[in-house]
Protein backbone atom coordinates (compact mmCIF):
# COMPACT_ATOMS: atom_id res chain seq x y z
CA UNK A 1 0.00 0.00 0.00
CA UNK A 2 2.85 2.38 0.87
CA UNK A 3 4.53 1.52 -2.41
CA UNK A 4 1.39 2.58 -4.35
CA UNK A 5 1.21 5.88 -2.46
CA UNK A 6 4.84 6.61 -3.29
CA UNK A 7 4.25 5.93 -6.97
CA UNK A 8 1.20 8.21 -7.03
CA UNK A 9 3.13 10.96 -5.25
CA UNK A 10 5.95 10.68 -7.79
CA UNK A 11 3.54 10.92 -10.69
CA UNK A 12 1.98 14.05 -9.19
CA UNK A 13 5.38 15.72 -8.81
CA UNK A 14 6.28 14.92 -12.43
CA UNK A 15 2.97 16.39 -13.63
CA UNK A 16 3.64 19.62 -11.71
CA UNK A 17 7.15 19.86 -13.20
CA UNK A 18 5.81 19.34 -16.74
CA UNK A 19 3.16 22.04 -16.27
CA UNK A 20 5.77 24.48 -15.01
CA UNK A 21 8.02 23.76 -17.98
CA UNK A 22 5.16 24.27 -20.46
CA UNK A 23 4.12 27.53 -18.84
CA UNK A 24 7.75 28.69 -18.91
CA UNK A 25 8.04 27.83 -22.63
CA UNK A 26 4.83 29.72 -23.41
CA UNK A 27 6.06 32.75 -21.55
CA UNK A 28 9.35 32.70 -23.44
CA UNK A 29 7.51 32.30 -26.73
CA UNK A 30 5.36 35.29 -25.89
CA UNK A 31 8.41 37.28 -24.92
CA UNK A 32 10.35 36.29 -28.02
CA UNK A 33 7.75 37.46 -30.59
CA UNK A 34 9.57 39.71 -33.10
CA UNK A 35 9.11 43.47 -32.99
CA UNK A 36 9.23 46.34 -35.49
CA UNK A 37 10.40 49.88 -34.88
CA UNK A 38 8.30 52.99 -35.49
CA UNK A 39 10.18 54.97 -38.16
CA UNK A 40 9.78 58.14 -40.18
CA UNK A 41 9.45 58.24 -43.93
CA UNK A 42 7.30 59.08 -46.93
CA UNK A 43 4.15 57.23 -47.91
CA UNK A 44 2.29 57.39 -51.19
CA UNK A 45 -1.19 56.18 -52.08
CA UNK A 46 -1.23 55.05 -55.73
CA UNK A 47 -3.66 53.71 -58.31
CA UNK A 48 -2.28 51.30 -60.91
CA UNK A 49 -3.09 51.68 -64.60
CA UNK A 50 -2.08 49.02 -67.15
CA UNK A 51 -1.73 49.93 -70.81
CA UNK A 52 0.58 50.92 -73.68
CA UNK A 53 2.47 53.90 -75.07
CA UNK A 54 0.66 55.28 -78.12
CA UNK A 55 0.73 58.37 -80.37
CA UNK A 56 -1.91 60.89 -79.42
CA UNK A 57 -3.10 60.94 -83.05
CA UNK A 58 -2.47 58.14 -85.54
CA UNK A 59 -3.56 58.79 -89.13
CA UNK A 60 -4.52 56.22 -91.74
CA UNK A 61 -3.38 57.26 -95.23
CA UNK A 62 -5.86 56.38 -98.01
CA UNK A 63 -6.31 57.11 -101.70
CA UNK A 64 -9.22 58.74 -103.48
CA UNK A 65 -8.27 57.03 -106.75
CA UNK A 66 -8.69 53.36 -107.58
CA UNK A 67 -5.85 51.44 -109.18
CA UNK A 68 -2.64 49.63 -108.27
CA UNK A 69 0.47 50.87 -106.48
CA UNK A 70 3.00 52.01 -109.10
CA UNK A 71 5.82 53.45 -106.94
CA UNK A 72 6.68 53.86 -103.26
CA UNK A 73 8.53 56.95 -102.05
CA UNK A 74 8.56 56.26 -98.28
CA UNK A 75 8.93 53.22 -96.05
CA UNK A 76 8.09 52.35 -92.44
CA UNK A 77 10.27 54.33 -90.04
CA UNK A 78 10.86 57.27 -92.41
CA UNK A 79 10.20 60.82 -91.28
CA UNK A 80 8.35 62.92 -93.87
CA UNK A 81 7.09 66.48 -93.98
CA UNK A 82 3.47 67.29 -94.73
CA UNK A 83 2.87 67.22 -98.48
CA UNK A 84 5.76 64.86 -99.23
CA UNK A 85 4.87 62.13 -101.79
CA UNK A 86 4.35 58.75 -100.17
CA UNK A 87 3.33 56.61 -103.13
CA UNK A 88 1.86 56.77 -106.61
CA UNK A 89 -1.29 55.00 -107.77
CA UNK A 90 -1.52 53.71 -111.32
CA UNK A 91 -5.16 53.81 -112.44
CA UNK A 92 -6.31 50.40 -113.58
CA UNK A 93 -9.53 51.02 -115.50
CA UNK A 94 -11.43 48.20 -117.11
CA UNK A 95 -11.72 48.09 -120.92
CA UNK A 96 -15.36 49.06 -120.58
CA UNK A 97 -14.44 52.18 -118.58
CA UNK A 98 -11.94 53.24 -121.26
CA UNK A 99 -14.45 52.68 -124.05
CA UNK A 100 -17.10 54.65 -122.17
CA UNK A 101 -14.66 57.53 -121.60
CA UNK A 102 -13.68 57.60 -125.30
CA UNK A 103 -17.34 57.48 -126.46
CA UNK A 104 -18.16 60.26 -124.02
CA UNK A 105 -15.56 62.45 -125.70
CA UNK A 106 -16.98 61.71 -129.15
CA UNK A 107 -20.50 62.60 -128.02
CA UNK A 108 -19.28 65.79 -126.36
CA UNK A 109 -17.38 66.69 -129.54
CA UNK A 110 -20.52 66.27 -131.65
CA UNK A 111 -22.48 68.40 -129.22
CA UNK A 112 -19.81 71.11 -129.28
CA UNK A 113 -19.74 71.17 -133.08
CA UNK A 114 -23.53 71.52 -133.30
CA UNK A 115 -23.69 74.22 -130.64
CA UNK A 116 -20.78 76.09 -132.22
CA UNK A 117 -22.61 76.26 -135.56
CA UNK A 118 -25.79 77.30 -133.79
CA UNK A 119 -23.93 79.98 -131.87
CA UNK A 120 -22.38 81.36 -135.09
CA UNK A 121 -25.84 81.62 -136.66
CA UNK A 122 -27.24 83.32 -133.58
CA UNK A 123 -24.31 85.73 -133.59
CA UNK A 124 -24.97 86.75 -137.19
CA UNK A 125 -28.66 87.27 -136.42
CA UNK A 126 -27.80 89.29 -133.33
CA UNK A 127 -25.47 91.55 -135.34
CA UNK A 128 -28.37 92.21 -137.75
CA UNK A 129 -30.63 92.93 -134.76
CA UNK A 130 -32.95 90.07 -135.74
CA UNK A 131 -32.88 88.36 -132.30
CA UNK A 132 -32.82 89.65 -128.78
CA UNK A 133 -29.75 89.81 -126.60
CA UNK A 134 -31.22 87.13 -124.31
CA UNK A 135 -31.45 84.62 -127.18
CA UNK A 136 -27.88 85.40 -128.18
CA UNK A 137 -26.59 84.95 -124.62
CA UNK A 138 -28.50 81.67 -124.28
CA UNK A 139 -26.79 80.26 -127.38
CA UNK A 140 -23.37 81.47 -126.25
CA UNK A 141 -23.78 79.98 -122.78
CA UNK A 142 -24.87 76.59 -124.17
CA UNK A 143 -21.82 76.52 -126.45
CA UNK A 144 -19.41 77.39 -123.59
CA UNK A 145 -20.92 74.73 -121.32
CA UNK A 146 -20.52 72.09 -124.02
CA UNK A 147 -16.84 73.09 -124.50
CA UNK A 148 -16.21 72.73 -120.74
CA UNK A 149 -17.89 69.33 -120.68
CA UNK A 150 -15.72 68.19 -123.57
CA UNK A 151 -12.59 69.38 -121.76
CA UNK A 152 -13.67 67.53 -118.58
CA UNK A 153 -14.21 64.32 -120.56
CA UNK A 154 -10.72 64.61 -122.08
CA UNK A 155 -9.15 65.22 -118.66
CA UNK A 156 -11.00 62.23 -117.21
CA UNK A 157 -9.68 60.00 -119.98
CA UNK A 158 -6.14 61.29 -119.43
CA UNK A 159 -6.44 60.58 -115.73
CA UNK A 160 -7.63 57.04 -116.42
CA UNK A 161 -4.81 56.34 -118.88
CA UNK A 162 -1.82 58.20 -117.40
CA UNK A 163 -2.74 58.87 -113.81
CA UNK A 164 -2.04 62.59 -114.15
CA UNK A 165 -3.55 65.59 -115.89
CA UNK A 166 -2.74 69.28 -116.31
CA UNK A 167 -5.62 71.74 -116.06
CA UNK A 168 -5.90 75.50 -115.96
CA UNK A 169 -6.15 75.40 -112.15
CA UNK A 170 -3.11 73.18 -111.65
CA UNK A 171 -1.62 69.74 -112.09
CA UNK A 172 -3.50 66.74 -110.74
CA UNK A 173 -1.90 63.35 -110.31
CA UNK A 174 -2.51 60.08 -108.51
CA UNK A 175 0.32 60.65 -106.04
CA UNK A 176 -0.71 60.20 -102.40
CA UNK A 177 1.01 62.78 -100.18
CA UNK A 178 1.66 62.90 -96.44
CA UNK A 179 -1.26 64.60 -94.63
CA UNK A 180 0.95 65.55 -91.63
CA UNK A 181 4.60 65.85 -90.67
CA UNK A 182 5.67 62.72 -88.81
CA UNK A 183 6.91 59.16 -89.04
CA UNK A 184 5.54 56.36 -91.17
CA UNK A 185 4.61 53.76 -88.54
CA UNK A 186 3.45 50.96 -90.80
CA UNK A 187 3.23 50.22 -94.52
CA UNK A 188 0.36 47.96 -95.54
CA UNK A 189 0.95 47.74 -99.30
CA UNK A 190 3.64 46.88 -101.83
CA UNK A 191 4.17 47.78 -105.46
CA UNK A 192 1.48 46.12 -107.56
CA UNK A 193 -1.12 45.81 -104.80
CA UNK A 194 -4.67 46.89 -105.71
CA UNK A 195 -6.09 50.00 -104.07
CA UNK A 196 -9.75 50.59 -103.22
CA UNK A 197 -10.50 54.35 -103.08
CA UNK A 198 -12.04 56.21 -100.15
CA UNK A 199 -15.61 57.21 -101.00
CA UNK A 200 -18.77 58.13 -99.18
CA UNK A 201 -19.92 54.49 -99.19
CA UNK A 202 -16.67 52.57 -98.59
CA UNK A 203 -13.73 52.98 -96.21
CA UNK A 204 -11.02 52.42 -98.76
CA UNK A 205 -7.68 50.63 -98.49
CA UNK A 206 -5.36 51.74 -95.67
CA UNK A 207 -2.03 52.35 -97.40
CA UNK A 208 0.10 53.55 -94.47
CA UNK A 209 -0.26 54.81 -90.91
CA UNK A 210 1.49 57.97 -89.70
CA UNK A 211 1.94 59.74 -86.38
CA UNK A 212 3.85 62.53 -84.71
CA UNK A 213 6.18 60.57 -82.40
CA UNK A 214 6.96 63.71 -80.40
CA UNK A 215 3.43 63.68 -79.04
CA UNK A 216 2.98 60.35 -77.22
CA UNK A 217 0.53 59.40 -74.46
CA UNK A 218 -0.09 56.46 -72.16
CA UNK A 219 -3.47 54.82 -72.67
CA UNK A 220 -4.59 52.17 -70.20
CA UNK A 221 -7.24 51.11 -67.72
CA UNK A 222 -7.80 51.55 -63.99
CA UNK A 223 -9.86 49.28 -61.77
CA UNK A 224 -13.28 50.61 -60.80
CA UNK A 225 -12.24 50.56 -57.12
CA UNK A 226 -9.66 53.30 -57.73
CA UNK A 227 -11.29 55.43 -60.41
CA UNK A 228 -13.50 57.30 -57.92
CA UNK A 229 -10.37 58.71 -56.25
CA UNK A 230 -8.77 59.99 -59.45
CA UNK A 231 -8.80 63.54 -60.71
CA UNK A 232 -7.47 65.02 -63.93
CA UNK A 233 -4.11 66.69 -63.41
CA UNK A 234 -2.71 64.10 -60.98
CA UNK A 235 0.95 63.14 -61.40
CA UNK A 236 1.82 59.66 -62.63
CA UNK A 237 4.99 57.59 -62.71
CA UNK A 238 5.32 55.43 -65.83
CA UNK A 239 7.30 52.20 -65.95
CA UNK A 240 8.00 50.42 -69.24
CA UNK A 241 8.14 46.65 -69.05
CA UNK A 242 10.77 46.20 -71.75
CA UNK A 243 13.06 48.88 -70.25
CA UNK A 244 13.45 48.32 -66.48
CA UNK A 245 15.93 51.24 -66.21
CA UNK A 246 13.50 53.68 -67.86
CA UNK A 247 11.51 56.18 -65.83
CA UNK A 248 8.73 58.37 -67.08
CA UNK A 249 6.55 61.05 -65.58
CA UNK A 250 3.17 62.15 -66.80
CA UNK A 251 -0.06 63.95 -66.02
CA UNK A 252 -3.49 62.35 -65.94
CA UNK A 253 -5.36 64.11 -68.75
CA UNK A 254 -8.52 62.04 -69.38
CA UNK A 255 -10.77 59.70 -67.42
CA UNK A 256 -13.47 57.95 -69.44
CA UNK A 257 -17.04 58.24 -68.21
CA UNK A 258 -18.00 54.75 -69.33
CA UNK A 259 -16.47 51.50 -68.05
CA UNK A 260 -15.68 48.40 -70.05
CA UNK A 261 -15.24 44.73 -69.23
CA UNK A 262 -11.81 43.08 -69.37
CA UNK A 263 -11.43 39.47 -68.24
CA UNK A 264 -14.55 39.64 -66.06
CA UNK A 265 -13.31 42.86 -64.40
CA UNK A 266 -14.81 46.34 -64.66
CA UNK A 267 -12.22 48.94 -65.63
CA UNK A 268 -12.19 52.56 -66.79
CA UNK A 269 -9.91 53.76 -69.61
CA UNK A 270 -7.57 56.64 -68.79
CA UNK A 271 -5.09 58.73 -70.76
CA UNK A 272 -1.86 60.11 -69.33
CA UNK A 273 0.13 62.80 -71.11
CA UNK A 274 3.85 61.94 -71.02
CA UNK A 275 5.87 64.89 -69.72
CA UNK A 276 9.35 63.33 -69.56
CA UNK A 277 11.02 59.97 -70.16
CA UNK A 278 14.63 59.15 -69.21
CA UNK A 279 16.74 56.02 -68.87
CA UNK A 280 19.75 55.16 -66.73
CA UNK A 281 22.81 53.23 -67.88
CA UNK A 282 22.79 49.87 -66.00
CA UNK A 283 26.60 49.73 -66.32
CA UNK A 284 27.03 53.11 -64.61
CA UNK A 285 24.26 53.73 -62.05
CA UNK A 286 25.92 56.98 -60.96
CA UNK A 287 25.75 58.51 -64.43
CA UNK A 288 22.99 61.08 -65.04
CA UNK A 289 19.96 59.73 -66.91
CA UNK A 290 19.65 60.47 -70.61
CA UNK A 291 16.47 61.19 -72.62
CA UNK A 292 14.61 58.09 -73.75
CA UNK A 293 13.30 57.60 -77.28
CA UNK A 294 9.86 56.05 -76.83
CA UNK A 295 8.26 53.80 -79.43
CA UNK A 296 4.61 53.21 -80.11
CA UNK A 297 3.30 49.98 -78.64
CA UNK A 298 5.50 49.69 -75.54
CA UNK A 299 3.65 47.88 -72.73
CA UNK A 300 3.73 50.01 -69.59
CA UNK A 301 2.28 50.49 -66.12
CA UNK A 302 1.41 53.87 -64.68
CA UNK A 303 1.22 54.56 -60.95
CA UNK A 304 -1.09 57.53 -60.49
CA UNK A 305 -0.22 59.39 -57.28
CA UNK A 306 -3.45 60.03 -55.41
CA UNK A 307 -1.95 61.37 -52.17
CA UNK A 308 1.53 61.67 -50.67
CA UNK A 309 2.71 62.35 -47.10
CA UNK A 310 6.34 63.16 -46.27
CA UNK A 311 8.30 62.63 -43.03
CA UNK A 312 5.52 60.90 -41.11
CA UNK A 313 5.54 58.05 -38.57
CA UNK A 314 5.21 54.66 -40.25
CA UNK A 315 4.66 51.06 -39.16
CA UNK A 316 3.88 47.93 -41.17
CA UNK A 317 0.17 47.54 -41.57
CA UNK A 318 0.41 43.85 -40.67
CA UNK A 319 1.06 44.67 -36.99
CA UNK A 320 -2.16 46.66 -36.65
CA UNK A 321 -5.36 45.01 -35.41
CA UNK A 322 -8.53 46.69 -36.62
CA UNK A 323 -11.84 46.44 -34.83
CA UNK A 324 -14.42 48.60 -36.52
CA UNK A 325 -12.98 52.12 -36.57
CA UNK A 326 -10.46 51.34 -33.82
CA UNK A 327 -6.82 50.42 -34.55
CA UNK A 328 -4.70 48.68 -31.88
CA UNK A 329 -1.05 47.64 -31.58
CA UNK A 330 0.96 45.88 -28.90
CA UNK A 331 3.76 48.17 -27.67
CA UNK A 332 6.87 46.59 -26.14
CA UNK A 333 8.51 48.78 -23.46
CA UNK A 334 12.28 48.81 -22.80
CA UNK A 335 11.81 46.65 -19.67
CA UNK A 336 10.17 43.92 -21.76
CA UNK A 337 6.60 44.53 -20.63
CA UNK A 338 3.88 44.90 -23.24
CA UNK A 339 0.93 47.24 -23.51
CA UNK A 340 -2.00 47.23 -25.88
CA UNK A 341 -2.42 50.73 -27.25
CA UNK A 342 -5.06 52.39 -29.40
CA UNK A 343 -3.59 54.46 -32.25
CA UNK A 344 -4.94 56.76 -34.94
CA UNK A 345 -3.91 55.80 -38.47
CA UNK A 346 -3.78 57.88 -41.63
CA UNK A 347 -2.63 57.19 -45.19
CA UNK A 348 -1.89 53.60 -46.22
CA UNK A 349 -0.13 52.09 -49.23
CA UNK A 350 -1.22 48.52 -48.35
CA UNK A 351 2.24 47.74 -46.91
CA UNK A 352 2.77 50.56 -44.44
CA UNK A 353 0.37 52.84 -42.63
CA UNK A 354 0.81 56.35 -41.29
CA UNK A 355 0.53 56.78 -37.50
CA UNK A 356 -1.18 60.07 -36.68
CA UNK A 357 -1.16 59.64 -32.90
CA UNK A 358 -0.55 57.03 -30.21
CA UNK A 359 3.09 56.17 -31.00
CA UNK A 360 6.45 57.90 -31.11
CA UNK A 361 9.48 57.41 -33.30
CA UNK A 362 11.75 54.62 -32.09
CA UNK A 363 9.07 52.68 -30.17
CA UNK A 364 8.92 48.91 -30.53
CA UNK A 365 5.69 47.30 -31.73
CA UNK A 366 5.14 43.58 -31.41
CA UNK A 367 4.35 41.43 -34.40
CA UNK A 368 1.13 39.44 -34.31
CA UNK A 369 1.61 35.80 -33.25
CA UNK A 370 1.43 33.27 -36.02
CA UNK A 371 -1.87 31.42 -36.17
CA UNK A 372 -1.74 27.93 -34.66
CA UNK A 373 -2.35 25.07 -37.07
CA UNK A 374 -4.97 22.77 -35.62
Amino acid sequence: MKRVLWVMAGLAVMAVVILLLLSSDNGQAAETLPTVTVTRGDIVDRALAVGTIEPRVEISVKSQVAGVVRRLFADAGDYVEAGTPLLEIQPNPTPQELIDAERRIELRQLEVDNLRREFERQQQLFERRLISEQEYERARRAYEEARLQLQAAREQLALLREGRVQTESGRFETVVRAPISGYVLEKMIEVGDPVVPLTSYQEGTVLMTMADMNDLVFRGTVDEIDVGRLQEGMTAQIKIGALPQAQGTGRLSKIWLKAKKEENATVFPVEIEIVEAVIRDPRDPEAPPRPLVLRAGYSANAEIIIEKRENVLLIPERVVTYSGDTARVMVVHPDGTTEERIIQTGLSDALHVEVVSGLEEGMKVQEKPLPQIQ
